[in-house]
């Protein structure tokens, strides 16, 4: 053991310039390389396939809104430092070489390979060069009918500066020769396309000479009449073009006095903040795209000229009006757990905990809970956080009626939810109205934790009852991503529910919970605690066990207690969908640390911790990553789950399938780079995802277990 503590310190001290760690922005680019593939696999739908190409899309917007973003606005604060910006910069370049690279492949599948197998389903996305003469005069009518009367050229000159552009919004850079109407020479318009437009437009059948549907998009409608916006000159050049800005929101919440008032007006300035990406079609002239960089304040190295349109992530529209079952995923109905059907919920929970695991069981019990609740007039009280609701939520609209009969609802709304903060204002004054008491969580830590808690009077006096889970209470995305939820009447967890809920509401720093972890003050404690436990144990000879799940894995101070773990023999899998800073399988360092990331039909959500503990398995579910953010800046759980069923259930159902999945599975190699995992010789293809639909789906054969491998929880 002490030549093993030695080689860790040693190891260490090589890996001490930071390489132990894999960066956070690659890793992150690292997980859309492994979406693309699922849109470049030919065993996926095709639809589905064009659907996972605009997923990219839409995530390398985020990457640039938020990350890029941050990046750059780090560099201009420390630019003085003689250290930071060279690392900054560097990191940048790398950033913007990896998105090229990711980028190019994305545009050439579309171009290549989905297009024309898109046309050959009878779904035609239409050129202007492939338009029948029918569809040209359609074309040309609704561009005089819908789109000209929107149209608002602005030709540059003192008089007309260059207009603010807003975030990820299309417009167009034209070039003009001629004179204008007041004698003027040569000059630049900028146009914006009307964002009341849809972007995909559907034309009518009965012109097609083709089988199928057919579609253009709104950029081609405008390019093929440009020279009917600009009477007497001609069009020189144009090309279409986005500019993506960062879209952080900051507000000093000590010192406004109302931060849902004060978010209400960031929201607006969000569409305008510093530019950070710029998007040109293929054929811009190389002045008008430097023109537009110098207009920006753009570095060269993040302008991307793209082969097709500027976001590809608007064909999403295409994929939402089709319903031809063979181009999309089987349709699948979520299995409703049999403990709850049909009974009154609350002496259901009485008699034992309930377990959820969406979207493979459906998330309507949770939404029946919040309504039981609203309805059942032995209930007091209500409370509940509210991270993402999205904007229409049965289970917001249950705590309104709730208050609105008078029983104390109280919402902890986190308004600073990312992308979310409209819909969440919306709701926070919905309730406020209703008569609900709406707070906004702590000062400077977002609320992220999920919980709902009913207190109702029962004979033996004031019961709790409580949800908890590792997802946010939305309907919607319950249907696509992957989370656990318990329901509960257990009286440590409730009472622990209650603790993190007074302490949001008043301030107050919580009591010591009986159970739960709560971040920021216990959580990474308790999880750095656990993980050396299990090292003390395997020094002691005996066997160290640690299995995560979670969607990012970038704190450092944990990546070294699990680098400690592996150096004395803790066998550690890590399951982590999306950035990973550990860099796993380095002799002296990782080599007993396996990481793997599972990418298919739903987005992998859950977090799970399991800690062996000398055969005591403890299990953990949790709204929390292993990140800095989630340990130290938001409030966050960790709840235990007791009961050696349920233990059982989160294993087999949780971490076991994910390890031995052989068809979305990748393996992150100690170079930071993932290779897929296939079937070898006579192996059988195993899709965690697909058996979990077939064992607990609606249509499932009852009792079917999940044949997912050896389960070190499984009685001897």
């Amino acid at each position: 053991m002490d030549m093993k503590k030695k080689a860790t310190e040693a190891d260490l001290k090589q890996f001490s310039d930071g390489s132990a760690y894999l960066n956070r922005e690659l890793s992150l680019l690292e997980f859309n390389r492994r979406v693309l593939a699922q849109a470049e696999d030919p065993t996926v739908p095709l639809l589905e396939r064009l659907r996972f190409l605009c997923i990219v899309a839409s995530n390398l917007d985020e990457f640039f809104e938020v990350r890029v973003a941050s990046l750059l606005a780090t560099y201009q604060i420390d630019r003085n430092d003689s250290e930071l910006p060279e690392t900054l910069a560097a990191d940048l370049e790398r950033a913007s070489a990896e998105c090229r690279h990711l980028i190019a492949r994305q545009y050439a599948l579309f171009n290549q390979e989905i297009l024309p197998q898109l046309s050959e389903q009878g779904i035609h996305l239409l050129h202007r060069s492939e338009r029948n003469p029918a569809q040209r005069a359609w074309v040309k009518q609704y561009f005089d009918r819908e789109v000209r009367p929107l149209l608002t050229p602005i030709g540059l000159d003192p008089a007309h500066p260059f207009p603010r552009v807003i975030n990820k919004s299309l417009n167009f850079i034209v070039e003009l020769s001629g004179k204008d109407a007041f004698g003027r020479g040569s000059g630049i318009a900028i146009m914006k396309a009307p964002r009341v437009l849809p972007r995909v437009i559907r034309l009518p059948d009965d012109l097609s000479d083709k089988p199928g549907s057919s579609y253009c998009l709104l950029s081609s409608v405008i390019q093929s009449h440009m020279a009917d916006l600009f009477t007497g000159r001609e069009v020189v050049s144009y090309s279409q073009f986005r500019v993506t800005r960062n879209s952080d929101l900051w507000v000093d919440e000590e010192e406004v006095k109302n931060l849902r008032q004060a978010l209400q007006s960031e929201l607006h300035g969000r569409q305008y903040g510093f530019a950070v990406r710029l998007e040109v079609g293929r054929s811009c002239p190389a002045h008008l795209a430097d023109f537009l960089l110098n207009q920006f304040h753009i570095d060269r190295s993040r302008l991307f000229t793209v082969d097709g349109p500027v976001n590809l992530g608007r064909l999403l529209e295409i994929v939402n009006q089709h319903d031809q079952p063979d181009l999309k995923f089987p349709s699948y109905v979520s299995g409703y757990p049999g403990k709850l059907s049909g009974a009154d919920m609350f002496a259901a929970l009485r008699k034992q905990d309930v377990l959820l695991h969406h979207p493979f069981e459906s998330f309507q019990p949770v939404i029946n809970f919040i309504q039981c609740a609203a309805a059942d007039p032995n209930v007091v009280a209500i409370k509940q956080t509210i991270y993402r609701a999205g904007s229409n939520s049965e289970l917001v609209e249950a705590l309104i009626t709730a208050a609105e009969r008078g029983k104390e609802v109280t919402v902890i709304v986190e308004l600073m939810a990312r992308f979310d903060e409209e819909a969440n204002i919306n709701w926070a004054e919905k309730l406020e109205k209703a008569g609900a008491q709406v707070v906004y969580g702590v000062v400077g830590l977002k609320t992220h934790a999920k919980m709902a808690l009913v207190l109702r009077r029962e004979p033996s006096g004031l019961r709790r009852y409580a949800h908890l889970g590792t997802g946010n209470y939305n309907p919607t995305t319950a249907r696509f991503y992957t989370d656990f939820g318990i329901l509960t009447s257990d009286d440590d967890l409730t009472s622990d529910v209650n603790e993190v809920f007074i302490h949001l509401t008043s301030m107050t720093r919580p009591k010591q919970l009986a159970s739960i972890w709560l971040a920021p003050f216990s959580l990474h404690k308790e999880i750095v605690r656990a993980i050396r436990n299990e090292t003390e144990l395997a020094k002691q000879g005996k066997p160290g066990r640690i299995i995560a799940k979670m969607n990012s894995l970038t704190d450092e101070s944990v990546i070294k207690a699990l680098y400690d773990a592996s150096c004395v023999g803790v066998k550690i899998d890590l399951i982590i969908r999306g950035a990973c800073a550990l860099r796993p399988g380095v002799e002296g360092l990782s080599e007993n640390i396996k990481v793997r990331s599972i990418v298919g039909r739903f987005l992998e959500h859950t977090r799970i911790y399991y800690f062996r503990n000398d055969l005591k398995h403890d299990t953990y579910l949790s709204s929390a990553d292993w990140m800095n953010r989630n340990l130290f800046r938001r409030v966050e759980v960790a709840f235990p789950i007791r009961a050696p069923l349920l233990k059982r259930r989160i294993m087999r159902e949780g971490l076991l399938p994910y390890l031995k999945d052989n068809v979305n599975a990748w393996e992150l190699g100690s170079d930071g780079r993932y290779r897929r995992r296939r079937p070898r010789g006579k192996q059988v293809g195993y899709s965690a995802q697909q058996a979990l639909m077939d064992t607990l789906g609606a249509e499932s054969v009852p009792n079917k277990e999940i044949d997912n491998g050896t389960d070190p929880l499984a009685p001897r």
